[in-house]
Formats: C-alpha cells, sequence, structure tokens
C-alpha cells in the first residue's frame, strides 16, 4: 500500500503539520485530510524512503492496537457506516503505523469488490482464523453489526485478563532478575576480596563458607563459558519447545504445576468456552466453530480434546461425552454443557462458564499477588542470612582467637 508524506494546514489555527501516512491513493489520502479540516500543501509517495521502512519495523502490530481498531469497527458498523468508508476512518483513527497500512490494503480490497472476511484473511499474521470466521459468519447472516461487537466484547475481555496476569507476573519477575544480577555480582567482585583474607589464615572454615567460596571461584573462572552454555542451552530449549513433543511435554507441565497448573487450566478453559460462545452465536456451525477453537486455545492438550469431542459429535455422541472422561476438564464443564445441549442454549451455558472461571481466574490472581510480596521477602531474608553468616562468621571466630 503506497506510504504519503503530506504536508497539510490546519484551516482552523493556521498551523501546518507533516508527517508519514497511507492511503489508497493521492486523492483519497486529500480527502481524507479535508474531512479532518485540513488543507493539503504538498504530498510526496514515500513508499521506497527509508523512513516508511522504519515506520513500517519499528510499529509491530500488538493486540491492544488490534482490540483498539475491533471496538472502532464494531462502533461504525452498528452505527450504520458503510464498510469502506468506516475502514478510512479508521486509518486516521490508528496510532499504530504498520495497522495503518494494513487497514488500507483491507480497505482497498473491499472497496475492490472482495468480501470483508477474505480482505482479512490476506493477512493470517495478524487476523487469526477466529477473526476471521466471525467476520464471514457476520457477513453471511446479514448481522455483520452484532457479530464485531461480540468479537470486540471478548477481544478487550481475553486482553484484559491477559493483562492482569502478565501485571501478576512483573513484580515476582523483576525481583528474580534483580536478585539474580545482584548475586553475580557478589560473588565475582564482592565475595573474593571478604574471603581472601579467610583463606589466607589456613584456618578451618565452616562448610557454608566453602561453599561460597567455590561458587565465588568458579563463576570467577568460568563465568563467560556459563554464559555461553546457558545462552545455547536457551536456544536449544526453544527450538525443542517448537516441535510437537516438545510443545506437547511443556503444556503437560504447565497443568501438572502446583497452584500455578489449577491457574493455567482455568485460563485455558476461559479461552476455549469464550472463544466456543463467541463462534456460536456469531453463526458459525458446531464442527466449525470446535475447528476453529482448537487451532486458538493455546494448549496441545486441550486441542487434542476438542479435536476428539468434534470427532465424537460426528460419531452422533453427545457434546459431553469426550470431556466427561478428561482429568484435565472439572466436571462441572461438561454437567454444564449437557444442560446447554439439552435446552439448546450451549452459547448461554458457555458465557456461564466463563464468567465462572474469570472470577475464579482473578481471586487467584489476588491470592497470588498477595503472597508473593512476602514470599519473596522471605526468601531475600534467607539468602542474606545464609550469605553473612557464611562470611561473617568466621571472620567473628578469628577475631576472637585474639
Amino acid at each position: 500500500m503506497p506510504i504519503y508524506k503530506y504536508k497539510a494546514r490546519n484551516n482552523t489555527t493556521g498551523r501546518t503539520k507533516s508527517e508519514l501516512t497511507v492511503g489508497v491513493s493521492e486523492s483519497e489520502v486529500a480527502n481524507r485530510l479535508r474531512r479532518r479540516d485540513f488543507t493539503l500543501v504538498a504530498l510526496t509517495d514515500e513508499s521506497n524512503s527509508l523512513d516508511a521502512k522504519i515506520h513500517l519495523v519499528l510499529n509491530p502490530i500488538k493486540v491492544k492496537d488490534l482490540v483498539i481498531f475491533s471496538r472502532q469497527f464494531a462502533v461504525m458498523i452498528s452505527a450504520n457506516m458503510p464498510v469502506v468508508e468506516s475502514l478510512l476512518i479508521l486509518i486516521d483513527q490508528t496510532n499504530n503505523f504498520s495497522l495503518k497500512n494494513l487497514v488500507a490494503e483491507i480497505a482497498f480490497d473491499v472497496d475492490s469488490g472482495a468480501l470483508l472476511s477474505d480482505a482479512f484473511g490476506k493477512h493470517p499474521k495478524t487476523f487469526s482464523e477466529f477473526f476471521v470466521n466471525i467476520i464471514k459468519s457476520g457477513e453471511t447472516s446479514g448481522k455483520l453489526d452484532e457479530v464485531l461487537t461480540y468479537l470486540a466484547d471478548e477481544m478487550e475481555k481475553s486482553y484484559d485478563m491477559n493483562a492482569k496476569i502478565k501485571g501478576a507476573m512483573i513484580y515476582p519477575s523483576f525481583i528474580l532478575v534483580g536478585l539474580t544480577g545482584v548475586g553475580v555480582v557478589l560473588m565475582v567482585y564482592v565475595i573474593p576480596n571478604l574471603t581472601a583474607i579467610l583463606t589466607e589464615t589456613g584456618m578451618k572454615l565452616p562448610l557454608a563458607t566453602r561453599i561460597i567460596i567455590g561458587m565465588s571461584s568458579f563463576l570467577q573462572n568460568y563465568l563467560i563459558l556459563i554464559v555461553l552454555f546457558l545462552a545455547g542451552l536457551f536456544m536449544a530449549l526453544r527450538y525443542y519447545l517448537k516441535t510437537e513433543m516438545g510443545r506437547y511435554q511443556l503444556d503437560l507441565f504447565k497443568l501438572r504445576l502446583p497452584v500455578f497448573g489449577r491457574l493455567f487450566k482455568y485460563i485455558y478453559l476461559m479461552r476455549f468456552t469464550r472463544s466456543l460462545s463467541t463462534l456460536l452465536k456469531g453463526g458459525v456451525t458446531i464442527t466449525r466453530s470446535l475447528e476453529i477453537t482448537a487451532k486458538v486455545v493455546g494448549n496441545v492438550i486441550y486441542r487434542d480434546l476438542i479435536l476428539q469431542t468434534l470427532e465424537s459429535i460426528n460419531d452422533g455422541n453427545p457434546f459431553s461425552t469426550v470431556m466427561e472422561a478428561s482429568d484435565d476438564v472439572p466436571k462441572m464443564v461438561p454437567q454444564m454443557i449437557n444442560i446447554g445441549e439439552r435446552s439448546g442454549r450451549i452459547d448461554t451455558v458457555l458465557d456461564k462458564i466463563t464468567e465462572f472461571y474469570g472470577r475464579e481466574t482473578n481471586a487467584m490472581l489476588a491470592n497470588m499477588t498477595a503472597l508473593m510480596e512476602p514470599l519473596i521477602m522471605v526468601v531475600m531474608g534467607v539468602g542474606v542470612g545464609i550469605m553473612v553468616a557464611a562470611v561473617l562468621m568466621p571472620m567473628y571466630n578469628m577475631a576472637s582467637q585474639f
């Protein structure tokens, strides 16, 4: 999509501004500026310029950008605005430059006669199959405004939950990194100076002191090799986790973790029920909804479980048959789904399950956050106590002999 650099004057304030933008054509950019009460002064095509390429590289499309875009798009369509006009307006409303470029391409494709879902489907790295199928169901049913609202609501809920989880992990992660850095500095630069006098005396040192001295000496001599080893281990582990077996073992490990395993389980169940409910409300068939949900649930164990459920449904069995036999699904879930299946309101039941596990997840996160700070303080206190005892006690004993 062409990238333009424009210079325009505000008709109200008289001030001029110059920046990069994207557009279908020069006339389209000029019309957009005119609607914003700007008079175009100069316009040049900068598609191949270094500045434009840097803007695209430095502005990756984030989940938050997609959430805001989905909400704004849903509001405009609900207000009966034409699709192409809505997309063109969103080019100016979107702050992310890469997303501006993508929206301009979608607007051009739709204006050229393509279906909206097909235009979104050309960008699978940004718009998931879940997103595209929701749009397609809205086009098919003639309820694009409703499904877009569903989509925006669910994306916001999912984003809020992920933000809470990341926020809860920031503090312990920061402390862990800080403690590791401080520990390495102490062991490499501080401890050797403090313990040099102890080793020169030839006195018998406590076991803790000998361990500290040994670790310090090892880090001093092999720090570069340790860093290289850890970097290589990280790369090898990252490669292994991309394989099917590695991904399976990691996802199984997450579910088997004490305390955290239950949290992960709730998160995946929420993702499953929320995605499936949104697709069903959008008019997507149950079989197609399960296929899509299996791809977006984010866990191999639950992916396989959903695919087994799909096979079971195709064989004529009830929805809840496979889940009732699984230890990774709480008994309440298949029971509730069974009730929804019998009453013909399975999407409503899925919403209730999502709400329940949403509350459970929030409560667990709140409790974990409250317990994390005192737990970290205790760990820090124990670590500092061992360090002090290992270094100062021999010095105290040596001083008491004189």
